[in-house]
C-alpha cells in the first residue's frame, strides 16, 4: 500500500497541469520563446505524437489491425537522462485516443488511452512504466494472453529487451481490444 501512495504521489507531481518541480529552471528574459509555457503548453513539456500502426493477423489479434490517434495532445518531460544524455525517465500526459480498426471488417473501436506514465528507459533495452490510467498495449508474449488491450487503473508494465511484456496490476481492468471489434 506504501509503494502505491508514492506511485500516486509521484505521478501526481509529474503529471499536475502546468506544475514544475522545484528543480526546475523558471521562464526568465533569457528563456526562449519556444521553451516558454504558452496554450496547453506547461514549461519543459514538449509533444510527443503517436504514429499511424499496422500489425499482422496473429500477431495481436487473429486478423490484421489498423490503429490511428484521432486525438493526440500527448505531451513529454525528460525526468532524468543517461550518461549519454538520452532520455532515461520521462513523464508522458495528455489526451489520446486510437482507433483501432479491424483490417477485415473495417470494425473499429475508439480506445481512449488517455493515461499517465513515467517510463524509465534502461540501457539494456527494456523498459518500466508506471502507469496511472488507460493505456493501449500490445502483448505478443506476456503474462496477459496474446491481443490488444486497454489496460486502466494503477498498474506497471515491464518490456524485456526481447520484447516479453509483463502488467502488473495494482487496481484496474483490461479490456480485449481484439474481441471488440472482432
Amino acid at each position: 500500500m506504501r509503494r502505491t501512495a508514492q506511485f500516486l504521489t509521484a505521478v501526481a507531481a509529474a503529471t499536475a497541469l502546468g506544475a514544475a518541480p522545484a528543480h526546475a529552471t523558471p521562464a526568465t528574459a533569457t528563456t526562449s520563446a519556444a521553451d516558454r509555457p504558452g496554450p496547453g503548453r506547461a514549461l519543459g513539456w514538449e509533444p510527443a505524437p503517436s504514429a499511424p500502426w499496422d500489425v499482422t493477423a496473429g500477431q495481436r489479434c487473429d486478423f490484421a489491425i489498423h490503429g490511428e490517434p484521432v486525438v493526440d495532445e500527448v505531451v513529454q518531460r525528460v525526468l532524468d537522462r543517461h550518461p549519454d544524455g538520452s532520455p532515461k525517465r520521462v513523464a508522458y500526459k495528455g489526451d489520446l485516443v486510437v482507433r483501432v480498426t479491424n483490417q477485415e471488417t473495417g470494425a473499429f473501436h475508439d480506445a481512449d488511452a488517455s493515461g499517465s506514465a513515467i517510463v524509465e528507459y534502461r540501457t539494456d533495452g527494456s523498459q518500466f512504466w508506471s502507469v496511472l490510467g488507460p493505456v493501449l498495449v500490445g502483448v505478443g508474449e506476456g503474462n496477459l494472453d496474446r491481443g490488444m488491450y486497454l489496460v486502466d487503473g494503477v498498474w506497471t508494465l515491464f518490456i524485456s529487451a526481447s520484447g516479453h511484456r509483463t502488467v502488473t496490476m495494482a487496481h484496474g481492468t483490461t479490456t480485449d481490444i481484439c474481441r471488440l471489434i472482432a
